[in-house]
């Protein structure tokens, strides 16, 4: 597999435009207390050059690019989160198109391995910051912010569930995803606080760095999940003669067991008809002439 320095290399010029849009942003920097169309553009940008990236490393509806066509429906939904979420108004709609792409990561990322030391202390840290944020909701956001919150914590645990650091079963493309869902869940962490509990100093440059980053770690994950995909058949190709061979040895094992059995009855009524002859001889050689 090609070491981080040489993927750097390859899909170094595909992330150009992404990081020249994020500096377009910070360089205008338009403060979220002023929506506009142009905001609301200039927001989206970094977020649709990393769906470009996506599809440049390929897609198509094989099976081997269902994990990228997942992040790439992550990343569209998230434009739409975007460009509602700049204006106060929108925020149940921008809420509700970031939970289905959560939807779309969680799918990606799957439920293997499990890992459910992971789970307690992800969802440790959702209850506590439910439990500081609730009392500053009302209405809808009051039932859809723990609704949000469990997907995203979902997105994060299985995330960082992909990463086996103490079993080297893991990959740089696995940490950048697991990073990401990090950082996902610390921008919106912050929107949150932000929102419903204090004002967090720098809030508008915390939460966009963060997301962005986010965004980045995750659409990165794509870049060798076909390799992925075909290491995982090739695995399982290797993995049906051993299979097949274990049940081979039960059969034999059990057909010597059996000639075993069948040996024994044999031997068992040979014994038995030997002792009946031996009988009758004598029997026989007793008779009175």
């Amino acid at each position: 597999m090609a070491t981080p320095k040489q993927v750097l290399k390859s899909i170094g010029p595909k992330l150009v435009p992404f990081f020249k849009t994020v500096a377009i942003y910070f360089v205008l920097f338009i403060p979220v207390e002023q929506p506009s169309i142009f905001a609301m553009v200039i927001k989206c940008l970094p977020i649709l050059s990393l769906i470009a990236f996506v599809l440049l490393h390929g897609m198509s509806l094989g099976e081997e690019y269902a994990y990228s066509r997942r992040i790439l429906l992550g990343l569209i939904l998230s434009v739409f989160g975007d460009a509602l979420l700049i204006w106060d108004d929108l925020f149940i709609h921008g809420l509700c198109a970031f939970l289905v792409a959560q939807c779309f990561y969680v799918s990606a990322f799957g439920f293997r391995p499990f890992n459910i030391y992971a789970a307690s202390v992800v969802y440790t840290v959702m209850a506590v910051g439910l439990y500081l944020l609730m009392p500053g909701t009302s209405g809808v956001i009051s039932f859809g912010m723990p609704v949000y919150a469990f997907l995203l914590m979902t997105m994060v645990w299985r995330a960082v569930a992909r990463v086996q650091l103490f079993e080297e079963l893991w990959t740089w493309t696995k940490l950048c995803s697991c990073m990401g869902g990090i950082l996902f869940a610390v921008s919106d962490g912050c929107i949150g606080f932000n929102e419903f509990y204090g004002r967090v100093p720098h809030s508008q440059a915390i939460i966009m760095v963060t997301y962005y980053a986010a965004q980045l770690g995750i659409s990165l994950s794509v870049v060798d999940s076909k390799a992925s995909y075909l290491d995982s058949l090739r695995d399982n190709k290797f993995s049906v003669p051993v299979c097949q061979t274990a049940n081979s040895d039960i059969e034999e094992d059990h057909l010597v067991e059996q000639a075993v059995i069948s040996s024994r009855k044999t031997n068992a009524s040979i014994w038995e008809s030997s002792r009946k002859l031996v009988y009758r001889q004598g029997v026989l050689s007793n008779k009175p002439q």
